[in-house]
């Protein structure tokens, strides 16, 4: 009777188990761990960008200001810079998207680390249930050699209990199940935060490129059409150049209180029409630009019946030098 119990307890492999099984739960809590450091540091990234994109719209405003051409031209870089703020509100649209997609990633980890820390109670729950198992088996081994009655009721025992260890090696299988489904999980959440956030540098590389290529065409055409039209005017006399306006004295275009073009302003409107033909057929016909004409009267006050006032005057002069260039 004395051998048959020590060859029982000779073969007990839970110790080695329950060791194994609990490093195993140390080492997805400290991968869960360098997950989570994982997160805090994509998100420091992305609040990077955001200065980054708040930057590029301060370099845009003071693009825009640099930018001085006369009202129409400034009025038509102004639907430009609309266009590429529309354009970037679109990318930050779509990189709220992915942010949005970022935290559901996060969230549905979350729910994952929180199932994991449920089965670790679980696995920590069916550990005591074992040690309790088998307690009560080495108590009715012990009490074994007392009587063949109490070596009955322990036989009947030892039946539960083995029929509870196997039910608790199925649990456990089926937690090592779950487990693994975590792991796969968690790998799925790292390549997709990986795979938005080389999008979100993609995008931010493309609208840098898009501003750089339109900001420097802009450039080029309006240095190219001030540059025509000072080589066909800015050595005429009577034509003054003023930033980037041509201004012709009123004297020259048209007689005291009159807004009918004398013939010396004929020519020079002429010219000018001839000159600015030739610089519209070299700019592209998607950039669009405007020519303004502002009038301007004489120095004295003008108080006739045909114009009232110096303001009638200047706007028929405009719509004089309008109605000819067309």
């Amino acid at each position: 009777m004395g051998s048959r119990t020590r060859s029982r307890r000779g073969v007990d492999y839970w110790p080695g188990f329950v060791d194994a099984l609990a490093s195993l739960l140390m080492v997805m809590i400290f991968v869960i761990l360098i997950f989570t450091l994982g997160q805090f540091a994509l998100t420091d990234a992305v609040s990077g960008r955001d200065k980054a994109l708040a930057r590029l719209n301060a370099e845009l405003a003071a693009l825009a200001q640099t930018l001085s051409l006369e009202q129409s031209a400034r009025a038509s870089l102004a639907g430009q810079a609309d266009e590429l703020r529309a354009s970037l509100a679109r990318e930050a649209e779509t990189r709220g998207a992915l942010e949005v997609d970022l935290g559901r990633a996060r969230a549905a980890l979350e729910a994952q680390t929180e199932a994991a820390a449920r089965l670790g109670a679980d696995v920590a729950a069916l550990q005591r249930l074992k040690a309790e198992l088998e307690a009560e088996v080495a108590r009715l081994a012990g009490a074994l050699d007392t009587s063949e009655k109490t070596r009955g009721e322990l036989a009947e025992v030892s039946d539960r209990a083995l029929a509870q260890v196997e039910l608790l090696n199925r649990q456990l299988a089926a937690v090592r199940g779950q487990l693994d489904e975590l792991n796969k999980a968690l790998e799925t959440a790292r390549n997709e935060s990986a795979a938005k956030e080389l999008k979100l540098e993609e995008l931010g590389r493309e609208l840098n490129l898009a501003l750089a290529a339109r900001v420097q065409e802009l450039a080029r055409y309006r240095s190219e059409f001030f540059g025509r039209l000072r080589a066909a005017l800015g050595e005429r006399e009577g034509v003054a150049i003023v930033g980037d306006r041509f201004v012709f004295p009123s004297e020259v275009l048209f007689p005291s209180g009159s807004a009918d073009v004398s013939e010396d302003g004929l020519r020079q409107l002429t010219r000018l029409g001839e000159t600015l033909k030739d610089i519209a057929r070299d700019i592209p016909s998607d950039l669009p630009w405007v020519l303004q004409v502002d009038g301007h009267t004489d120095r004295r006050p003008i108080a006739t019946a045909r114009y009232p006032s110096n303001w009638e005057l200047s706007t028929a002069r405009a719509v004089a030098i309008v109605k000819f260039l067309r």
